[in-house]
């Protein structure tokens, strides 16, 4: 059970980062998830002849540890694709914060243990402040309080219930649906038996 996620923040404030910015289409080919965190940002990151770009944020330490980024609005907007969630995650980013996120984006991440939390425009701002300083200031958030502590300042945040406990117990929809397993056996079971009393009738 994680209850607590903690970690050097990244800021990443443009708005409106898409699916196709955070894992462009080249790299959706692929038929398993190995790989994909090269492709996490791959164009921010890379420059054509695949070098390191000096200006983009996540290649510059301390920042290249950063496993929580304060993301600007709407982020994960665009296409459906979950390869974005999987090559975040791969990249080693457990969480995202922002005011608000993209809701395909947003269901992706859950079920892949990616923490999203959603503060106001206030904090978001005070949080991109405070993770620009070049020493590598760490961040916590507290799932169960859902509480986030920066430095000597803590803020609340916004997450449904069934994403907290997700996140918490580690859990996703299929491994919820089969604690109900047996129930879903008798169900069953019964329901052929009403058919098998049908057809002799």
């Amino acid at each position: 059970m994680t209850k607590t996620i903690m970690g050097i923040a990244a800021p990443l404030p443009l708005a409106n980062v898409d699916t196709d910015v955070i894992m462009p289409k080249r790299f959706l080919i692929t038929i398993t998830r190995e790989g994909l965190g090269d492709g996490a940002f791959a164009d921010l990151r890379f420059d054509n002849a695949g070098q390191l770009r000096p200006d983009f944020i996540l290649n510059n330490a301390p920042w290249t540890r950063a496993s929580i980024l304060i993301v600007g609005d709407n982020f994960g907007c665009g296409s459906s694709r979950e390869h974005a969630v999987w090559g975040m995650r791969q990249l080693g980013i457990n969480a995202c914060i922002g005011t608000g996120f993209a809701g395909i984006f947003y269901d992706n991440a859950r079920k892949n243990g990616l923490a999203l939390p959603i503060v106001s425009p206030a904090t978001r701002d005070f949080l991109l402040q405070f993770s620009s300083d070049a020493r590598g200031h760490e961040i916590s958030i507290d799932l169960e309080s859902r509480m986030i502590t920066a430095g000597d300042i803590s803020a609340s945040f916004e997450m449904d219930d069934a994403t907290q406990t997700g996140l918490i117990r580690g859990r996703d929809d299929t491994l919820d649906t089969l604690e109900h397993a047996g129930a879903i056996r008798d169900y069953e079971a019964g329901l052929n038996k009403e058919m098998r009393i049908s057809v002799l009738k």
